[in-house]
């Protein structure tokens, strides 16, 4: 993998991690934990496996991306923004 996409990979991650951190500390409750440790995996998911489109929510052969950690969902709240 070229130097710049391992850059655009760990910036990205990197963002993912922030914007978790910062809804959990503006929201005053949460974990910050598991959205921090999951981020490079949902983003290799969401980026690299996952068949989706956002411009066609209705796709009925989309992927569905599933996380039943209620501790995480900052972390899907971070991939959607």
């Amino acid at each position: 993998m070229a130097t710049s996409t391992l850059d655009a990979s760990q910036t990205a991650v990197n963002t993912i991690r922030t914007l978790s951190m910062d809804g959990v500390q503006a929201a005053n409750s949460g974990h910050p934990g598991t959205p921090m440790a999951l981020a490079p995996v949902a983003y290799q998911v969401w980026a690299h496996e996952m068949n989706y489109d956002p411009s066609q929510p209705l796709w009925p052969n989309r992927d569905r991306y599933i996380l039943s950690c209620g501790h995480a969902s900052m972390l899907i709240y971070s991939m959607i923004h």
